[in-house]
């Protein structure tokens, strides 16, 4: 049975949605050419120095994880639209200092300490953002609405992801970074206006906020989720599949891109895509098919229960990353060919992307309708952060891993941990019963 996504029923007629889409959109969009940017000019900056990259992303991660429960207890007690249009006027300051800086030192070593100090405010600062924003649809769209909602978030998300790689790549190639970043600081300041207008219900806290109360408010949602066995068991779970799955794409693409790619005499298609470019080629296909995927999900009834669905597609993903594993041992670490490996990782992505939001949509979704909603924004950033804990560590010994032993040995390490954990979640009633 289809959901009538037309009329009425519509999420998009919804004003509030509509404000918080297009004011993601524009601020999502800067994010990822900053993303995009940061990665291959720390490479460029450090001669592919692969343990700074990783130390950089670790870093970024833990300031995220630390805020992140800060941000949920801001979250519930304030006006959460207000949250996320100072927060985006905040990221889009960061970034601006930060171009201004690049610009007046010239030293790579100084270039870096600006990344380095930039990404450890935005991530901050984005720690705080993302409690509010994960929590604001319930409050704005009706609970029938919520997966649709969602998924069409995700059909932004892969929007965003095949525009905004293919413009990140073009950019970056014919733009300074200084000016590249005055790009990513007006998409934020452009996101904290749109959502300056965003109107809702809030009922304001009437205690006075204190570190007493907000430490209060963290023991409250992390015992509230206690309670909620399967989803505790759940969040263990995810844990080490993020920490499996973070390095593929935070470690190993740039890496493999800077060095396979851009080492080689030739490759495919080299006469029309720099290196940097195949990487947002395979950031693109991931965006086509996840486009694909939240298209299917948004016509689609809501349902109960996600987790039998959920565990079957993650091991459908642990599938894939073996394969993708098993194709750069032969194909590219023992030199058959590099070109039929570049056909088959777009493959592969191709089906992550597909397989992503078939995960990730249903699950926020129940989350967001068996949490109350006074509750929401505490909740959502501890299960952020159990869910996020072990990133920075893993991004950390990614990094170790492809400068010391290459990148076989952490594509094996990765894919068969992942596998290992999709294993264990399909075989546990409590994943079956979400």
């Amino acid at each position: 049975m289809l959901k009538d996504t037309s009329g009425k029923n519509n999420v998009f007629l919804n004003r509030n949605y509509r404000l918080v889409f297009f004011g993601a959109l524009v601020s999502e969009l800067g994010a990822m050419l900053y993303s995009f940017a940061v990665s291959f000019y720390i490479l460029e900056l450090s001669g592919n120095n692969a343990f700074l990259q990783g130390l950089y992303l670790a870093l970024c991660g833990v300031v995220y994880v630390v805020f992140t429960p800060v941000g949920g207890v801001l979250g519930d007690r304030f006006n959460k639209a207000k949250i996320m249009y100072i927060c985006d006027y905040v990221k889009g300051g960061v970034i601006a200092l930060a171009t201004l800086l690049l610009v007046l030192f010239q030293a790579s070593e100084a270039r870096i300490a600006v990344l380095f100090a930039a990404g450890i405010l935005g991530n901050a600062v984005s720690g705080i953002f993302s409690p509010a924003s994960s929590a604001l649809p319930p409050h704005i769209v009706e609970q029938d609405q919520l997966q649709q909602a969602n998924a069409y978030f995700s059909v932004k998300n892969s929007l965003q992801t095949i525009l905004g790689v293919v413009l990140a790549g073009i950019l970056y190639a014919a733009l300074p970074v200084p000016i590249l970043f005055a790009i990513v600081a007006a998409c934020y300041v452009l996101s904290g206006v749109s959502e300056m207008f965003i109107r809702y219900a809030h009922d304001a806290a009437k205690e006075r906020l204190t570190i007493r109360l907000a430490l209060a408010d963290m023991r409250e949602g992390l015992d509230y989720l206690k309670g909620q066995k399967a989803i505790m068991m759940l969040m263990a779970a995810i844990l080490f599949i993020n920490f499996f799955f973070a390095p593929v794409s935070g470690n190993f693409i740039p890496y493999f891109v800077k060095t396979d790619v851009a080492g080689a005499p030739s490759y495919l298609f080299d006469s029309f895509l720099t290196p940097e470019l195949w990487s947002a080629v395979v950031t693109m296909l991931i965006g086509v098919s996840s486009l694909v995927g939240a298209v299917i999900l948004s016509a689609r009834k809501q349902e109960e229960k996600c987790g039998p669905r959920m565990t079957l597609w993650l091991c459908v993903l642990a599938a894939v990353m073996l394969l993708l594993t098993a194709g750069y041992w032969l194909l590219v670490d023992r030199g058959v060919s590099l070109n039929i490996y570049l056909l088959l990782f777009c493959l592969g992505t191709l089906l992550v992307g597909f397989l992503l939001p078939l995960i990730n949509i249903p699950f926020n979704t129940v989350l967001m309708r068996i949490i109350a909603k006074d509750k929401l924004s505490k909740v959502s950033s501890i299960i952020n952060v159990l869910s996020q804990g072990l990133t920075p560590i893993a991004a950390v010994l990614a990094g170790v891993i492809l400068q010391s032993f290459g990148s076989t040995f952490l594509l094996l390490i990765c894919s068969v941990g992942f596998a290992a954990t999709a294993l264990f979640l399909l075989f546990k009633k409590e994943a079956r019963e979400i």
